[in-house]
């Protein structure tokens, strides 16, 4: 009885805990984003300690030269980027018109091999999905107008975050110690084993995988640059950055950059070099980097990859996006270890004790 209703508590304070998230996800980005970078800086404090700083010390010498190194990207990449999206904004009606005619003529010859009737439903539904596309944009243009709290949230996001990662980074090892002093003394090693498990999936995960995401945006910005794409380098740092989704971020930034090559270049060299260098960043990704970096460290099937990123993103938006493979690498360790305790049970091996 003591067991069940220990259960039933734990049970509800689990409910109550995701509640409390899904109804604060709003609010949680900042936290979460300091929460990572405390977790993927804490093994370069710990060395800093084992070498003799103090923690503190340590901890402000990190944040300041993470800082440092990202405000030199901002000032350096911002500038370039800002030119390159002026030119797509100015360009964009000549590429727009180049694709008309690219497209016209087969457009044309489909209007022709269709029936009066199918032609007058796909001009209906062509008008129809222009003006909802128009009442879309509409609607997310005085969104955005609306919410004039999106420069503050973005400055305080700013602000927010690196407070949170010197909190968190100054007191990891007391913290990781008083939830250590509060686990149930029977089941503690059990748990810290589980935690373990946890912890390497995650950080060979999480560090491995922001090390390939880094190197595919330089590999990407450079490739995409020299063979002369415009807003190469935005489309490539984006195509890079956002590769910590599987399959996702690639197949994007194939797609926005063969499109934008088509509608820029006339000969088709222009056009295999841009390609080439999607396949190029692909064979680096797949051959080289994965492999090395980050290996088979999460252990979760493709299919439950991009299951866990669109649960994520329906219950969470973007932060869902950004914390679904962990979340479900560690969901993978705890259900591993559940599998593992089914087999040698007398639920699975019978009365009888059968082969386990």
């Amino acid at each position: 009885m003591i067991r069940r209703s220990t259960l039933r508590g734990w049970l509800i304070a689990f409910a109550a805990f995701f509640a409390a998230l899904y109804l604060l996800r709003g609010m949680l980005l900042p936290f979460v984003t300091g929460l990572a970078f405390a977790y993927f800086l804490d093994p370069l404090a710990d060395r800093m300690v084992r070498l003799g700083m103090k923690r503190t010390p340590a901890v402000v010498a990190i944040i300041f030269s993470a800082m440092t190194v990202i405000v030199s990207l901002l000032v350096v990449l911002i500038p370039v980027i800002q030119v390159q999206v002026m030119s797509l904004i100015e360009n964009g009606p000549g590429y727009a018109d180049r694709a008309w005619q690219a497209i016209h003529p087969h457009v044309l010859w489909v209007l022709d091999h269709l029936p009066e009737e199918q032609v007058k439903s796909v001009e209906n539904a062509a008008g129809s999905y222009a003006g909802n596309l128009v009442n879309w944009s509409g609607g997310l243009a005085r969104g955005i107008l609306s919410r004039g709290f999106a420069v503050v949230s973005v400055l305080s996001f700013c602000v927010v975050t690196p407070v949170v990662t010197f909190y968190l980074l100054r007191d990891w090892d007391r913290m990781m110690t008083l939830i250590d002093g509060w686990l149930p003394r029977e089941h503690a090693p059990i748990i810290r084993a589980m935690a373990h498990d946890i912890d390497l999936t995650l950080s060979g995960f999480l560090r491995g995988q922001a090390t390939v995401c880094l190197a595919l945006a330089v590999y990407y910005g450079l490739g995409l640059s020299i063979a002369g794409l415009e807003a190469g380098l935005l489309v490539g740092i984006g195509t890079g950055l956002f590769s910590f989704i599987p399959y996702v971020g690639g197949i994007a930034g194939f797609v926005v950059g063969v499109v934008l090559a088509l509608v820029q270049f006339t000969d088709w060299p222009s056009i295999l070099g841009v390609v080439a260098v999607f396949c190029g960043g692909q064979f680096l990704e797949g051959y080289v980097l994965v492999p090395r970096l980050v290996g088979n460290k999460v252990g979760l099937h493709p299919v439950w990859v991009l299951f866990s990123l669109f649960a994520g993103a329906a219950l969470f938006g973007f932060l869902g996006i950004l914390v679904a493979l962990p979340v479900a690498a560690a969901i993978g360790v705890l259900a591993r270890y559940a599998l593992r305790r089914y087999l040698v049970s007398d639920v699975y091996r019978g009365e009888t004790g059968g082969d386990a």
